[in-house]
């Protein structure tokens, strides 16, 4: 088991989450296996280090292998801080989600630019217990990294895509029932899913650039003509999905040697105005522990 300074020595610059149905990372060079132990426990499963397009990767299923934690569950303070502790700069999270709008078809993708909140029961912050950090979110997506992710799915041509749409995140694992689902539309959302948050809020109080790919598999539940959402519905399209959204991950790690070069954004300083904190207030253990996010802030 890998804890945080031996998982330096496997870098990675690209981080890869993978969503229902995408467990396993096809074309990976000198793949191997990564167990990595956080203040959070483990994360999801362990995680795939290797090259793609000659470009440093980090593969984690959100899930684990096999699908066997459900959305509510997911240990995502131990699956960012580990991709973290990996050296990973760039976060692509790539996630099924339901449509909310007619001319978002199933097997679309959508790069979402916003994101709103529906969980209920889950922790949204790494910071606890004796520094308090704010955060800005208005932005929850990097605009450099999803403008390079829309790009490259783009150039399959064989897939509508969406580069704009907000994202709201629903509790689960139950999907929709028609009232929430007409209510959501009504409230101006484009698709729905139940695993961009906390991520999005914790890769930005760990200072990744995060993008989203959303893959659409169903009309949710508002859709009059379409029957409402079911699991075989959902593996039916996951299935085209993936082969696409794997297409997409080769794609922009062959372009990321481009990754940031042209424009700036926040999200590697995101945490430089956030402290609130007194420094000579922070315990000594508070600031070990948070060392890998606040060190170079708390020197």
């Amino acid at each position: 088991m890998a804890h945080e300074a031996e998982a330096a020595e496997a870098q990675a610059t690209i981080g890869v989450i993978g969503g229902s149905g995408l467990y396993q990372m096809e074309g990976l060079a000198d793949a191997r296996a990564v167990e990595i132990e956080t203040p959070f426990g483990a994360p999801s499963d362990s995680i795939t280090i290797g090259l793609l397009e000659g470009t440093p990767i980090a593969f984690l299923p959100r899930h684990g292998r096999g699908h066997h934690i459900s959305p509510s569950e997911i240990p995502v303070r131990a699956n960012i801080w580990a991709l973290k502790s990996l050296g990973v700069q760039w976060a692509l999270s790539i996630s099924a989600v339901g449509s909310l709008r007619e001319h978002i078809a199933p097997r679309d993708f959508v790069i979402p630019d916003q994101l709103f909140d529906r969980t209920r029961s889950r922790v949204n912050s790494f910071f606890e217990g004796g520094v308090v950090v704010h955060c800005a979110f208005a932005e929850p997506f990097c605009p450099i990294f999803s403008q390079a992710v829309g790009e490259a799915a783009e150039s399959l041509g064989n897939v509508n895509v969406h580069r704009s749409g907000t994202y709201v995140c629903m509790e689960g694992p139950l999907f929709s029932t028609r009232a929430e689902s007409r209510i959501y539309r009504q409230w101006g959302a484009d698709i729905i899913g139940m695993t961009a948050l906390p991520e999005a809020k914790l890769a930005r109080e760990a200072e990744l650039h995060y993008a989203t790919l959303a893959c659409v598999t169903d009309y949710d539940s508002w859709h009059e003509s379409e029957a409402p959402v079911t699991v075989e519905m959902v593996i039916t399209n996951l299935q085209q999905n993936v082969a696409n959204a794997q297409r997409v991950i080769h794609e922009v790690a062959r372009r990321a040697a481009t990754l940031g070069k042209e424009k700036a954004c926040d999200c590697e300083t995101a945490l430089k105005a956030a402290i609130l904190t007194d420094p000579q207030r922070i315990p000594t253990e508070v600031k070990d522990r948070y060392s890998l996010l606040l060190g170079k802030y708390l020197a």
